[in-house]
């Protein structure tokens, strides 16, 4: 069963699955994981017995100017999602995050870190082993710098970089989805799974390679410019925090993070609902105080929100 609010994206699927694996039972569904009742729905006409939950906002400097937006779906549509999955008794439930969750300087860092944390608390208190995976950019995949480099291209230029000094990790979708559904089958419940993404890759490097292979010459047929960082983003990302620390898995290429969680489960919910309830007042610097309450390492970026909030 696949869901989603974006009617195209989900009509595409359909024609993309459909073609590919034609003898496939597959029910495509429409609704918001905002909407508790859609959920229960979906999840009750389904019965999964494995519910993977990769629905976020995830662009950085658009989460920087939503605050509330950011806090609604990712952390009360993750909420509604996993509250929903251990009621009906959901054998496991996988939580896609990111490692912009690792000591967050982003809202929308911030917000998974929150996603984590919800994860974590409903492993101890359901009989659903509710687990994490924690990764980086996934090349191709919506959101992705590869296309935005490859439109820039060839519209002739110039290819524009926040910082000559920007390095992510970066890994292909095959082997993100594959690592994910191996991180899901091994996991007990509690785990924060984090997928070993080899060496960081520099964007300028990139950039320069995919001119490259497109027949042209970095500044020479193709001008490359630096427009300075935007809200929310660092230089370098990082997969664990200082103090966390792995542990080793059967698979070579998934680790579990070494995570303590300083909340009980009725903190942790009294926390998240001043946190929902400064969203739906909207107003940001309300928000990113409460996020900084649930994330102490929490360390926001200074930015005004669009309506001066």
């Amino acid at each position: 069963t696949c869901l989603d609010h974006n009617e195209t994206g989900l009509f595409y699927l359909e024609r993309d699955l459909g073609r590919r694996f034609p003898s496939s039972v597959v029910s495509y569904c429409i609704g918001d994981i905002r909407d508790r009742g859609r959920i229960r729905e979906v999840l009750e006409d389904s019965r999964p017995s494995v519910v993977f939950h990769a629905a976020a906002y995830k662009h950085v400097p658009v989460m920087e100017r939503s605050a509330a937006e950011a806090v609604k779906t990712n952390v009360s549509g993750t909420w509604c999602v996993i509250d929903e999955s251990c009621a009906l008794g959901v054998e496991a439930f996988v939580l896609i995050s990111t490692d912009k969750a690792v000591n967050p300087c982003s809202i929308m860092g911030a917000t998974k870190r929150v996603a984590e944390l919800i994860t974590h608390s409903h492993n101890r208190r359901s009989g659903t082993r509710c687990m994490a995976v924690r990764f980086g950019n996934v090349l191709g995949s919506r959101g992705s710098v590869l296309p935005v480099f490859v439109d820039q291209i060839r519209r002739g230029g110039p290819v524009t970089i926040t910082d000559p000094g920007m390095r992510r990790y970066f890994m292909v979708t095959s082997e993100a989805a594959l690592l994910v559904l191996q991180a899901a089958a091994m996991g007990r419940g509690g785990e924060v799974f984090v997928l070993d993404m080899g060496e960081p890759v520099s964007i300028l490097e990139l950039a320069r390679d995919l001119i490259r292979s497109h027949g042209m010459e970095p500044d020479e047929d193709i001008p490359i410019v630096f427009t300075g960082m935007r809200p929310g983003e660092r230089l370098f990302e990082e997969l664990l925090t200082a103090e966390e620390g792995t542990d080793a898995t059967t698979h070579d290429k998934i680790f579990v993070a070494r995570l303590g969680s300083r909340w009980e489960s009725e903190e942790l919910d009294d926390g998240l609902e001043r946190l929902l309830a400064a969203a739906e007042r909207g107003r940001r610097e309300e928000v990113v105080a409460r996020l900084r309450e649930l994330v102490p390492s929490y360390r926001p970026f200074a930015v005004r929100d669009q309506n001066g909030d």
